[in-house]
């Protein structure tokens, strides 16, 4: 019986055009000027010297950081000081009106009918707690937060390794065998069902032929009842 799902966003409840193309280039073309802006506050000063030690250059200027910002950017890396200078910069735009995050629009009634079945829903996503509430918070559906018991980032471990969804349970306080991941890479779904965990992949577009897991292409093709079984 699943009695919590926890799932990614990008490319699984949200369209992976939104991060690429409206996110992700919100955050370059802002980011210098709100670190030159914001540096001293506490939560940014903090997060610079995360990614100072992230990159083992202690002294390393804020010119030099915000090269090395543009350079993850361009790599994708999964840099937790990344995603949460990301995620500060998003705040704005949110709370501007600049945008909306993006939901797909099966998504809510399936979160809404798991919740009043009693499954609890978690978010896992490399994008920071603060990133994933602003998207759910300020979304195409409006304020969904409160349909969520948690979220996890980069600070429990990259989503492609098993330890990270040991974290989880553990974090959560179910047996893993009572747990579902939702996610549309393989790779991450590998990892979550190494750990023990029921796994599901949405795929959005052509199905993914070297993938072991169980596939749909909307939130309404799933059926908890089959992990009962």
């Amino acid at each position: 019986m699943i009695r919590a799902i926890v799932t990614d966003i990008e490319g699984t409840t949200s369209d992976i055009r939104f991060v690429h193309n409206v996110l992700f280039p919100y955050a370059r073309q802002h980011l210098a000027a709100y670190i030159a802006e914001h540096q001293q506050q506490e939560a940014v000063s903090a997060t610079l010297n995360d990614l100072r030690a992230e990159i083992a250059q202690p002294d390393a200027t804020i010119d030099q950081l915000v090269t090395t910002l543009f350079a993850f950017m361009d790599q994708d890396r999964k840099s937790t000081a990344l995603k949460a200078l990301q995620g500060m910069i998003w705040r704005d735009g949110y709370l501007n009106g600049d945008f909306k995050g993006h939901l797909y629009p099966d998504v809510l009634p399936a979160f809404k009918q798991w919740q009043a079945q009693g499954v609890s829903l978690y978010v896992y996503s490399s994008g920071s707690v603060a990133a994933q509430k602003l998207l759910f918070g300020y979304s195409d559906e409006g304020d969904i937060t409160p349909l969520f018991s948690g979220y996890f980032d980069t600070h429990v471990g990259a989503k492609r390794e098993v330890d990270s969804y040991r974290t989880i349970a553990s974090q959560i306080g179910l047996p893993v065998s009572e747990l579902l991941f939702l996610s549309d890479i393989h790779q991450e779904l590998d990892a979550a069902q190494q750990a023990g965990w029921h796994t599901v992949q949405l795929i959005r577009d052509e199905a993914d032929a070297v993938s072991v897991h169980r596939q749909v292409n909307r939130f309404d093709q799933i059926n908890l009842e089959l992990f009962s079984l």
